[in-house]
């Protein structure tokens, strides 16, 4: 409990994220950090407010989230260093600290995609969403999503009616619903899958903090889609954070028309794939078609080598990538990386070139 209640204590500080720890550690144990006085804490590299935050401010906070993780089995909180932290999140620029959790934490681990659109979206665009959520997780994925209004619900609700896995990334703690229609919805998403926030339990919704949900939705996945978005949406920062980490963009189009499928039209014209179906995305990802969620004992081991192939793809880009570099960015030994390259070259999805590898685009 010392070591969570330690966690949590940096976690208060804000502007802190998993890479800049990483950074602390090499100089102070968390133990020792978390102890230090405001004035030490100034001369190490804390601002003044960051100093005075986990010097003076730390406890209540961290009180108060102790107790709400010992209020039930389903809340969890998984720091930087927990073995169940996703390795994919790790990859971002900003890996939050530590995650709460409340549901099934195990889920972070599975394939994820992001569905991501209008908070006012057209019939069309909530019936598509729907109906990609729940074929998807027919598929075995994990619908991953922000629980706003409009599409992000509507992928939720896609995916829980199909008997799927679904996450909710939300920007704000995980004792309130936001907004408060989605309470039945948030329940069933921790029933069936989980909520999952950086923010500590009691924190309200602010609007400047939805966008930064938004880096976790994309990070957590191996590929992002859109559904409907206009020009100026707040959809596109999703999208664009995708493509900043490598990860597949896929956008839906709709009427030239409509202005709630502008932004997919633009992403589309900016290297997004067209999908009109989900055959058009599983075809990204041919060599592992078959569902994560039900795997038979004699299927584990090449499943295995899959999911290696899967993890290793969303740090494959555009530019030569060494073998090694990819490696350390999946959280691969390169014994394994190279075993999952050769699996992604024979499936057409990388090509080796001097000095690594490169992503093979679909045309």
């Amino acid at each position: 409990m010392d070591d969570i209640r330690n966690w949590l204590a940096l976690a208060t500080v804000h502007g802190q994220d998993g890479l800049k720890f990483q950074r602390l550690s090499e100089q102070i144990p968390l133990a020792e950090l978390v102890k230090l006085p405001a004035s030490t804490l100034r001369n190490i590299g804390f601002t003044e407010r960051q100093a005075y935050l986990l010097a003076h401010e730390a406890k209540p906070k961290v009180a108060h989230a102790l107790q709400w993780l010992e209020q039930s089995d389903t809340h969890h909180v998984i720091t930087y260093q927990d073995p169940r932290y996703p390795a994919l999140l790790k990859q971002t620029k900003q890996p939050p600290l530590l995650l709460f959790v409340k549901g099934d934490p195990q889920v972070l681990a599975q394939q994820q995609l992001a569905m991501v659109g209008s908070r006012q979206p057209t019939p069309t665009g909530r019936k598509v969403a729907q109906s990609f959520a729940a074929e998807l997780s027919q598929q075995g994925y994990v619908i991953t999503s922000g629980m706003a209004r409009g599409i992000d619900s509507e992928s939720h609700k896609g995916a829980l009616q199909a008997g799927g896995l679904t996450i909710a990334v939300l920007g704000h703690g995980l004792e309130q619903v936001y907004p408060v229609s989605n309470k039945a919805l948030a329940q069933a998403i921790a029933e069936q899958g989980a909520l999952v926030s950086e923010y500590f339990p009691d924190v309200q919704a602010r609007a400047e903090w939805f966008p930064q949900r938004n880096r976790i939705v994309v990070g957590l996945s191996i590929g992002t889609i859109v559904v409907e978005a206009g020009l100026k949406s707040g959809t596109l920062i999703s999208a664009n954070l995708a493509a900043e980490y490598s990860r597949d963009v896929f956008a839906v189009p709709g009427s030239i028309y409509s202005p709630q499928s502008a932004g997919c039209h633009a992403l589309i014209q900016q290297g997004a794939k067209l999908v009109t179906s989900v055959a058009d995305i599983l075809e990204e990802w041919s060599f592992f078609s078959k569902s994560c969620l039900r795997i038979e004992p004699e299927q584990e081991k090449s499943t295995e080598t899959d999911l290696f192939a899967r993890q290793l793809l969303a740090n494959v880009g555009d530019e030569v990538t060494a073998v090694d570099l990819i490696a350390q960015r999946a959280g691969l030994v390169i014994a394994d990386a190279t075993i999952a390259l050769l699996q992604l070259e024979l499936a057409g999805e990388v090509a080796a070139v001097p000095g690594g590898y490169i992503r093979v685009r679909s045309a």
